[in-house]
């Protein structure tokens, strides 16, 4: 048996003989090689709540494989808690993930089956939750080297590949420093829009942490010499232009390749150029090509085992901007404006020569280089949210803050053998019927130039108010309602067994600790102790280290208000966001009341604070 401790990067599942293998890429702690790592122990399953009794239930299930509706591997009863309350399910392990989908209509068919619980969740996502593995953090694997393996067609002789004989163990989940690659291209424009079938990669600007920089296209020899340009790799064609990017990748062996916009538009170009051409573009650790995998609305260009990250799409998420070009959020990022070339002229700029053929060369590699300096400073934050979430690297960076949110408390929930409750099946007339949400108070400001102002603000004021009043569905009260109203937000409507909103009314129990805020008060305190700690730190690595974990908290335990009015949110509870917005509004008013007897005076709130005018005048 062999052992390896492996940086995981990727997982997917294939089929071999019926049955689906995990494969796990990665590299090898302390070498640069690359790893696969195969495991075929690991089998689908799901949850049934029975309709009554649980052994009827079971007989219909053994009824249903008899008449060949239904294969079963391995069933079993088990107590999880569902919103707090301890129930009994039957867990049906299959033999593969297609049959979750092919049998699930038989299923929910039976009189004796109430639902089916998490049945949506992917398989390789489960095989990370129930073994407790960090994507990108450390792995102990044990197994057999073998030589090949059929789904493998790598020309990587350094590859190693590992069929496991037991389950992976996560023994560090500190990222490690990890080889980045970014690269643009710049395409011959004569008619506008550029058409792959038509118009060729003029340039391949790259740029890594790596010690590699350079453009490679198939002009430049004219500036031989010139030590300003000896960033230019010359090549005769555009497909040998292809065939010099593939292989310097390959070389470089990185683990992050980075583009901006190249989802939509790099990417794809490049598939159709190099198949026009005949170059492969098996970058992939298992010698495959570029695939395009659906991610919420659109495709994402995906390599085995090498990390293809789209900037465009992380930066549309991380701010706000009026435009999102490389250009802009360049100079909002460092205050700097980086060498810029009118899209519609790139064709005359190579077509004029000399100086502006030139400045098209600096601007290629001007791109790359503004790109992989965007990733070092937005990247760490994405790869915090990857250890909370627990999802890969690639799929978390083009997951919405909701999404991020939700994958971290599927996680939890399994830590607490917590049932994961289904996505909710809401329409447009549920959500019309429901209204909308009124939100944070806002005061708008006072017009003219202020003086004496001080600034007021809560603490994280939603999550505070998630943990203090207990808001989670699972000790939602909706079976009755308060025996009195009260009106005006400042009067404190709790009883001694609930918490109640005002305007709303809503209940919600003192105990048990909702599932939901006892997972938003762990995330605060780890927040704040990483505060505390980045305080006292005078390493400015470590500080800006503890800065980005802290700010991946920050924004998990902000997401989760939000979460609650999400239609597919899995713990939806629209009363939940209602409650929050009215809690939030009622503590700001009575923070400004409570103001003017100090003398403040509000000309302007938002949501979680205000600025206040002081009138010594006035106080009491």
């Amino acid at each position: 048996m062999t052992k390896r401790n492996m940086i995981l990067l990727d997982i997917d599942y294939i089929t071999k003989d019926d049955k689906p293998v995990i494969r796990l890429f990665g590299k090898v702690k302390g070498k640069s090689n690359d790893i696969i790592a195969l495991d075929d122990s690991f089998v689908p399953y799901l949850y049934i709540m029975p309709n009554g009794d649980i052994d009827d239930c079971i007989n219909d299930l053994k009824e249903l494989e008899s008449a060949g509706k239904l294969k079963i591997n391995v069933l079993e009863k088990v107590v999880k808690t569902d919103y707090q309350i301890p129930k009994e399910f039957i867990k049906l392990y299959l033999t593969h993930p297609q049959e979750v989908p092919q049998y699930r209509d038989d299923l929910w068919s039976l009189d004796s089956v109430k639902a089916l619980r998490e049945h949506d969740i992917p398989f390789y996502r489960r095989y990370l939750i129930d073994n407790d593995l960090i994507p990108m953090g450390e792995l102990e694997i044990e197994g057999e080297l073998i030589d090949s393996y059929e789904t493998i067609d790598s020309d990587d002789e350094n590859l190693e590949i590992l069929k496991l004989s037991k389950s992976p163990i996560t023994v560090n989940t500190d990222f490690q420093d990890l080889k980045m690659m970014s690269f643009d291209l710049e395409v011959y424009n004569p008619h506008g829009m550029p058409n792959s079938e038509n118009d060729e990669i003029i340039m391949i600007g790259i740029d890594s942490n790596v010690g590699i920089r350079k453009v490679i296209s198939t002009k430049g020899e004219e500036f031989l010499g010139d030590e300003e340009m000896s960033f230019i790799q010359s090549v005769r064609d555009e497909k040998e232009m292809i065939e010099e990017f593939v292989k310097t990748v390959k070389e470089s062996n990185v683990d992050i390749i980075i583009g901006y916009n190249s989802d939509n538009f790099d990417f794809p170009y490049l598939k159709d150029r190099a198949k026009i051409l005949g170059v492969d573009l098996d970058l992939g650790m298992d010698g495959s090509t570029v695939k395009f995998l659906r991610r919420g609305y659109a495709n994402a260009a995906s390599f085995k085992g090498l990390l293809h990250i789209d900037l465009y799409l992380v930066m549309r998420r991380y701010m706000s901007l009026d435009r999102y070009t490389l250009e802009r959020v360049y100079l909002e990022l460092f205050g700097e404006e980086k060498i810029d070339v009118p899209g519609e002229r790139i064709y005359q700029f190579w077509d004029n020569g000399g100086e502006e053929l030139k400045n098209l060369f600096k601007y290629s590699l001007d791109d790359v280089v503004a790109t992989l300096k965007i990733a070092d400073q937005i990247l760490p934050l994405n790869l915090e949210l990857t250890r909370f979430a627990g999802q890969p690297f690639f799929d978390v960076s083009r997951m919405s803050t909701g999404q991020q949110a939700e994958w971290f408390l599927v996680r939890k929930a399994y830590e607490r053998n917590e049932m994961v409750p289904n996505k909710p099946n809401m329409t447009k007339g549920d959500v019309v019927r429901r209204g909308n949400n009124s939100g944070g108070y806002v005061r708008e400001p006072e017009k003219g130039l202020h003086e004496n102002l001080v600034q007021f603000d809560f603490r994280s004021l939603y999550p505070s108010l998630i943990i203090s009043k207990n808001i989670s569905p699972d000790v939602l009260v909706k079976d009755d309602d308060l025996d009195y109203f009260a009106e005006g937000n400042d009067i404190d409507l709790d009883t001694d067994e609930y918490y109640v909103c005002p305007e709303h009314y809503y209940k919600f129990k003192k105990e048990p600790k909702g599932f939901i805020p006892s997972v938003v008060g762990d995330i605060l305190d780890e927040r704040f102790k990483l505060k505390r700690e980045m305080k006292a730190c005078e390493d400015p690595v470590l500080k800006r280290s503890l800065d980005v974990q802290q700010q991946a908290l920050k924004r998990l335990a902000n997401t989760m208000f939000g979460s609650f009015g999400f239609l597919r949110f899995r713990w939806y509870s629209f009363e939940c966001a209602q409650a929050i917005t009215a809690w939030g509004r009622q503590h700001i008013k009575k923070a400004m009341k409570e103001a003017e007897k100090y003398g403040f005076y509000a000309i302007y709130a938002d949501t979680d604070g205000f600025y206040a005018k002081y009138n010594p005048d006035k106080k009491d």
